[in-house]
C-alpha cells in the first residue's frame, strides 16, 4: 500500500483465531519437596534445588560462575546464562536487566554448594590435564559445561522413575511464584528473587 503497488491491505480484515494457552499446573509444596528427595543422588541435584527454591531459568542455574558465589556472606550473583545458540553452547547475560540479580544462600543451598565443591576437586583430580576449567559450578565430570537438554533429560527421567507428575522444567518458577505467594512473601520480593521486570507478572 505504501508503494501504491495496491490501493489496499486486504489483511487487515482478517480474523486471527483466539490464543488459548495451556493450563500450567505448577507443582505442589510436597510434589516439589518429593522430587527433590528422589534427585538426592543425582549429580544435579543442586541445579534441581537452584531451579526451586529461587525459580531461576535453566539457562541461569547453568551459567552460574564460582566466582558469583560468596560463601562467607552466603550470596549468589545472578549475572549470565548459558544457552545453545545455532548448535554451540554459548554463555551471555541474562534475559532481561532485572535477570541480574543477588540472592541469599540459605542452609540447604549452602550444604550443596560445598558438596559440589569437593565433587568438583575429585573430578579434577581424576581428568588432571583434560579437565576444562572454565569456572563453572555444573559441570560435566570432565568440567565441561552441562547440555541444558541433559539437565531436562535427567529431570524427567527422576520424575518417571519416582512417579512424581511430571511438568516442564520452566513450570519450576511458577513452583517457586506459588510457594512464595502462599508463604505470603509481599510481590516486590517476589518480583526480585525471580528476576521478573514487573511484580505484575
Amino acid at each position: 500500500v505504501r508503494e501504491e503497488l495496491i490501493s489496499r491491505n486486504v489483511a487487515r480484515h482478517i480474523e486471527l483465531p483466539a490464543c488459548e494457552p495451556g493450563e500450567i499446573r505448577p507443582w505442589s509444596a510436597d510434589e516439589a519437596m518429593s522430587f527433590l528427595q528422589a534427585a538426592k543422588e543425582d549429580q544435579l541435584y543442586l541445579a534441581f534445588v537452584m531451579l526451586i527454591l529461587y525459580g531461576m531459568r535453566r539457562g541461569e542455574v547453568l551459567g552460574l560462575r564460582w566466582e558469583d558465589i560468596d560463601m562467607d556472606a552466603r550470596k549468589l550473583r545472578v549475572r549470565q546464562q548459558l544457552q545453545r545458540v545455532r548448535g554451540q553452547l554459548r554463555l551471555g547475560p541474562v534475559k532481561t536487566r532485572a535477570g541480574n540479580r543477588d540472592l541469599p544462600i540459605p542452609d540447604l543451598a549452602h550444604a550443596g554448594l560445598l558438596m559440589r565443591q569437593e565433587q568438583q576437586a575429585l573430578d579434577r583430580v581424576a581428568f588432571g590435564r583434560a579437565w576444562a576449567d572454565m569456572g563453572l559450578v555444573f559441570t560435566t565430570r570432565s568440567g565441561r559445561p552441562v547440555e541444558p537438554r541433559n539437565l531436562v533429560r535427567s529431570f524427567r527421567r527422576i520424575c518417571n522413575d519416582h512417579k512424581v507428575r511430571i511438568i516442564k522444567v520452566h513450570h519450576l518458577r511458577h513452583t517457586t511464584a506459588s510457594l512464595l505467594k502462599k508463604l505470603r512473601v509481599p510481590p516486590r520480593d517476589v518480583q526480585a528473587i525471580l528476576g521478573h521486570a514487573r511484580a505484575s507478572i
